[in-house]
C-alpha cells in the first residue's frame, strides 16, 4: 500500500475521533494539522486547538483517542500524535506516548481518570441528538412517549443517536423507547415529555453555540484549513 493510500486511511481513522465536548469529528473541526506516514509504517499526526489554554482533560482525550485510532490500523507500526501550541503539550504528548493515563501524566494535579467526564459528554450528546431526531417528527407528548427508535424514519441523526446510546450502554435497538433518561436509561413518561424536550433543545443549542465559537477562534488563530476540514472562505484564512 502506498504512503498516499495509508495517509487517506489515517485521516479516515481520525475522522472517528471526536471533540468530547462538542461531539464533532476533530477533522471537520479543523483540529488536524497534518497526518503522514512514512515507508516504514511510522504515522505522525499533529493536532491543534482553538486556544493555547483549552482544557487539558479535553485535549488529553482527543490526543489519546487519536493515538488509539491510528495505532489500530493495519500497516501502522508506530504512532506519534503531537499536540502543538498548547500550554500542557509536553505532559499530554509524553503521557499519551507512554500510555500513562491522565492521572500519571498530570501527577500531583489530576486525581481521576477521564471515564466519568467522557460519560457526561455522551449523555449531553444523547440529549442533543434527541432534539435533532424528535423535532422534525411533529408528534405530541403521548405519541413521543410511546414511540420506539424503530418508529423513527432512518436518518444520519438517528444513527448518531443510536451510536451514542450504545456507547453509554443504553438501549439502542428498534424496540428501545425513543425518549429515555440518559443517566438511567429509564423511559420518559408522558407528563415529563415537554420538560425533557426543552432540556434536549437547550443542550443542542448550547453544543451548536460552543461549536461555532470554537470554529471561529480556530480560524482566527490559524491561517490554513485543517486536514479533512471543509475549505474555508473565512476572511481570517489566507487562500
Amino acid at each position: 500500500m502506498t504512503s498516499a493510500m495509508m495517509g487517506s486511511r489515517i485521516l479516515a481513522a481520525l475522522a472517528e475521533v471526536r471533540d468530547p465536548e462538542l461531539d464533532e469529528p476533530i477533522t471537520t473541526l479543523g483540529f488536524v494539522t497534518s497526518a503522514d506516514v512514512d515507508d516504514d509504517g511510522t504515522a505522525e499526526v499533529h493536532l491543534r486547538l482553538p486556544t493555547y489554554f483549552c482544557a487539558p482533560n479535553f485535549a488529553y482525550l482527543m490526543v489519546a483517542d487519536a493515538y488509539d485510532s491510528v495505532s489500530a490500523l493495519d500497516g501502522v507500526r508506530r504512532t506519534a500524535v503531537v499536540l502543538d501550541d498548547h500550554f500542557a503539550s509536553d505532559a499530554i504528548n509524553d503521557g499519551v506516548a507512554a500510555r500513562a493515563g491522565f492521572v500519571r501524566s498530570f501527577e500531583g494535579e489530576a486525581v481521576d481518570e477521564l471515564d466519568s467526564l467522557r460519560a457526561d459528554f455522551l449523555r449531553k450528546s444523547v440529549m442533543a441528538g434527541t432534539d435533532v431526531v424528535c423535532r422534525p417528527l411533529g408528534l405530541g407528548p403521548d405519541e413521543l412517549a410511546a414511540a420506539t427508535l424503530g418508529d423513527v424514519p432512518s436518518s444520519a441523526a438517528l444513527d448518531r443517536l443510536r451510536r451514542r446510546r450504545r456507547e453509554l450502554g443504553l438501549p439502542f435497538d428498534d424496540g428501545a423507547p425513543l425518549l429515555i433518561d440518559p443517566s438511567t436509561g429509564a423511559p420518559i413518561g408522558v407528563a415529563s415529555v415537554p420538560l425533557h424536550l426543552r432540556k434536549a433543545r437547550l443542550t443542542r443549542t448550547s453544543l451548536d453555540a460552543n461549536t461555532g465559537i470554537c470554529r471561529g477562534m480556530l480560524r482566527h488563530r490559524y491561517t490554513t484549513d485543517g486536514q479533512g476540514e471543509e475549505p474555508s472562505d473565512h476572511p481570517a484564512r489566507r487562500p
